[in-house]
């Protein structure tokens, strides 16, 4: 209680950065070296998106970049180092979430030409391929245990990153490598986050079949795992003034959003009311 009313007091001495003089510095916590998202030459779709809100709101951009996803939030966004995230779970209960500016899905990745019947989880053709490409602590990982995959995957899947160990550690997977190897035969299939994936399925020179999951996925325990999620943009606790700023650029600018989004590849689905969750403990 002590801590939290003591972060509370902080947060509310802060100027008020949504009401700041047009012009005015705005800090943007992004990826150092996370594409499609994002990077020091700013060649992601976050960053594009940052420039855009950066012209709606009139504010000037500086970048505060991480190298690891897992503490942003607790080490740069919390403790004022930058004012904004570009992209995080709608939702999100460490911070105030605007409004979803997209809903997207997990993907099954495959070549056109293999023709391969693959329409969910269920899917035959899961369960005899030789190679599925996955990232670790995902839906997809659950799911390729719930077919009983898991441990076919194991070697492929160290390999994708050297057989680093990700006990304690960040452990970064590139997607351009996971499609890839899709696209030169190494992998039957990679089953991706879509925004992760869609830059580079588009730049392949492999016709390669981008296939949305459907929302239905069930595990083991015969628990759903879900498969699509809404990305909203964040602030933290307290900071309602440049909550409400952002809210309002994605409605105004919604047009033009989708049209970078749709740009970059990315499918996109329907929104859905996402409820902002509360978690009282420390990030």
């Amino acid at each position: 209680m002590g801590l939290a009313l003591m972060t509370g007091c902080v947060v509310n001495a802060q100027p008020d950065i949504a009401m700041a003089p047009t012009g005015e510095e705005l800090k943007v916590c992004a990826a150092e070296d996370e594409m499609p998202y994002s990077n020091k030459k700013e060649e992601g779709f976050e960053n594009k998106l940052t420039r855009l809100m950066g012209q709606n709101l009139n504010r000037k951009i500086k970048y505060v970049y991480w190298k690891d996803p897992r503490y942003f939030i607790r080490d740069f966004l919390d403790k004022g180092l930058c004012d904004v995230v570009i992209g995080v779970d709608a939702g999100d209960p460490r911070v105030l979430t605007t409004e979803p500016y997209y809903r997207s899905a997990y993907t099954f990745i495959s070549r056109e030409d293999d023709d391969l019947d693959l329409k969910d989880w269920d899917s035959d053709v899961l369960r005899s391929v030789k190679r599925i490409g996955f990232i670790p602590g995902t839906p997809s990982e659950v799911m390729i245990r719930a077919i009983g995959r898991y441990s076919d995957m194991f070697n492929y899947n160290k390999e994708l990153v050297g057989f680093k160990s990700r006990r304690n550690q960040y452990v970064k997977y590139d997607t351009r490598k996971l499609v890839n190897d899709v696209s030169s035969g190494k992998a039957e299939v990679a089953v991706l986050w879509g925004p992760s994936a869609a830059r580079y399925v588009k730049e392949s020179t492999t016709l390669l079949a981008m296939t949305v999951i459907p929302d239905n996925s069930i595990r083991s325990d015969g628990k759903k795992v879900g498969q699509h999620y809404s990305t909203s943009m964040a602030v933290r606790k307290g900071d309602t003034a440049l909550l409400e700023r952002l809210n309002h650029f994605i409605k105004q600018q919604k047009a033009e959003i989708n049209d970078l989004l749709d740009a970059e590849g990315i499918p996109l689905l329907p929104e859905v009311k996402v409820v902002q969750l509360s978690n009282n403990k420390d990030t």
